[in-house]
C-alpha cells in the first residue's frame, strides 16, 4: 500500500504553517498601494544584507534577469567569452547568448557536478571576461582556487547562485564571495517567492548603483536614463513574501539537509551518495542521486505515486539553441552523469514515512535490475 499525494516539491503546506503571517504581510502592501520599488522592497534588500553579511542587495524580477544584468553592470560585450558549466538550467547560457557573449563550457567534477577548477585555465583566452560558477543543488563551487585562477588572469566572477541561497562556503555565505552573486526565488527554491523573483549582490559600491539603474531602465532618476537597461523590478509583494519567509530560511535549509542524511542513511552500500564536499554547508535543494535504467526507474516510481525528475537530460552544449561548435563527446563527464542523474523528492515538509517509502521503492527496483 503506497502514500498518498508526495510531492516532488511541497510549498502548500510550506505556506499553511506560516500562513497568517504571509497574508498579512500580503495584505499591508496592498493596503500601501505602493506596489514597485516600495518600502517592503527596502525591507526585504536590507534583511537579505544582514543575512549575507553583503553590503549591497538589489530585488530583481527573476534570476535569469540577475545574470543577465549582472553581465550587463560588467560591460559583457558581444564576442565576450564566459567560462561556465554545460551541467546546469539553460538561463546560465541563455543569457550569455543574448548578450552576444560566447559561453565557454568547461566539464564538471564528477564528485560535486559543479565546474572543474583543474580545466578553468586551460579554456582562458585573450577574450575570456569572467567565470560564471554555478552552486548545482546548493552545494557550493570550490571558490578559494576559482577566484585565485580569476584574479590571477583578471576575471569577473558572477556566482550563479540560483539553487543555493542559504549555503555556505567555509566562513562565506555563497554570493559574498564573487564580484557579483545571483539568485533565484523561483517558487520552488529554498527562499521561495508566488512567483518569479531574483536578487543580485556585490561588495562593490560602484556595481551596486550601476544595477540599481540598469534594473529601472538604466535610470536613477525618473525619465533620466543614463545607461542601457531593463524593466526587472522585484515588486512590493513578493518581497514582502520573501521576508517573512527569510526568517526561516536557516530552518528550512536545516530541514532539507535532514532529509538528505536520512535518504544517504536508506541508500549507504546501494547507490554513490551526494557528495559533499569538506567545509561547505550543503542546502540540497536537490537530492540527486545516478542510478541503472533511469526511465524505468521513473516509470516504476510513477506507478508507485512517487514523483521524480532530471536535473539535467541534455547538457547545453548539446541543446540546439547554444551548442555553437561543441559537439557530443566534448564534456565527457557531463554528458556521461546527464544519462543516469534522477532526482527525488526534496522539500522541508518532507516526513521520515515518505522518505522510507521513496527509498524503499528506489532499491527495489535496484534490486531487479
Amino acid at each position: 500500500m503506497g502514500l498518498k499525494n508526495i510531492q516532488m516539491v511541497d510549498t502548500k503546506t510550506q505556506y499553511l504553517k506560516i500562513k497568517e503571517e504571509i497574508d498579512t504581510a500580503i495584505q499591508n502592501v496592498i493596503d500601501s498601494t505602493q506596489f514597485i520599488q516600495g518600502p517592503a522592497v527596502k525591507k526585504f534588500e536590507s534583511n537579505v544584507e544582514k543575512y549575507l553579511g553583503v553590503k549591497y542587495a538589489i530585488g530583481c524580477a527573476s534570476g535569469t534577469d540577475a545574470l543577465q544584468i549582472a553581465m550587463m553592470a560588467l560591460d559583457i560585450k558581444p564576442g565576450d567569452e564566459i567560462l561556465t558549466t554545460p551541467f546546469t538550467f539553460v538561463a546560465t547560457t541563455e543569457t550569455i547568448a543574448i548578450l552576444g557573449a560566447i559561453p565557454v563550457y568547461v566539464d564538471i567534477d564528477p564528485e560535486t557536478f559543479n565546474i572543474d577548477i583543474n580545466k578553468i585555465e586551460a579554456k582562458i583566452t585573450p577574450k575570456t571576461k569572467a567565470v560564471m560558477p554555478v552552486h548545482l543543488y546548493g552545494q557550493p563551487c570550490d571558490m578559494d582556487p576559482l577566484m585565485k585562477i580569476a584574479r590571477k588572469h583578471g576575471l569577473f566572477v558572477i556566482e550563479d547562485a540560483a539553487q543555493a541561497m542559504g549555503s555556505k562556503y567555509k566562513d562565506k555565505m555563497i554570493c559574498t564571495i564573487g564580484d557579483i552573486g545571483c539568485i533565484s526565488f523561483y517558487p520552488s527554491k529554498n527562499l521561495g517567492a508566488f512567483g518569479d523573483g531574483g536578487m543580485l549582490t556585490t561588495n562593490d559600491e560602484k556595481l551596486a548603483e550601476k544595477i540599481r539603474m540598469i534594473i529601472s531602465h538604466g535610470s536613477k532618476k525618473k525619465y533620466y536614463h543614463e545607461t542601457l537597461g531593463v524593466n526587472s523590478r522585484l515588486d512590493s509583494i513578493q518581497a514582502a513574501i520573501l521576508d517573512i519567509k527569510l526568517k526561516y530560511l536557516d530552518e528550512y535549509c536545516e530541514a532539507r539537509y535532514k532529509a538528505a542524511m536520512k535518504y544517504n542513511e536508506k541508500f549507504k552500500g546501494i547507490f554513490e551518495t551526494p557528495y559533499i564536499m569538506p567545509g561547505v554547508k550543503h542546502i540540497f535543494h536537490q537530492y540527486s542521486i545516478r542510478v541503472k535504467n533511469r526511465d524505468k526507474m521513473m516509470e516504476f516510481l510513477k506507478s508507485n505515486e512517487i514523483p521524480s525528475m532530471i536535473y539535467y537530460p541534455v547538457p547545453l552544449h548539446m541543446q540546439e539553441a547554444y551548442k555553437y561548435d561543441y559537439k557530443p563527446g566534448d564534456y565527457p563527464v557531463s554528458e556521461e552523469i546527464a544519462k543516469d542523474i534522477i532526482s527525488l523528492p526534496m522539500h522541508t515538509e518532507l516526513t521520515d514515512e515518505e522518505i522510507d517509502f521513496i527509498s524503499s521503492k528506489v532499491i527495489e527496483f535496484n534490486s531487479i535490475q
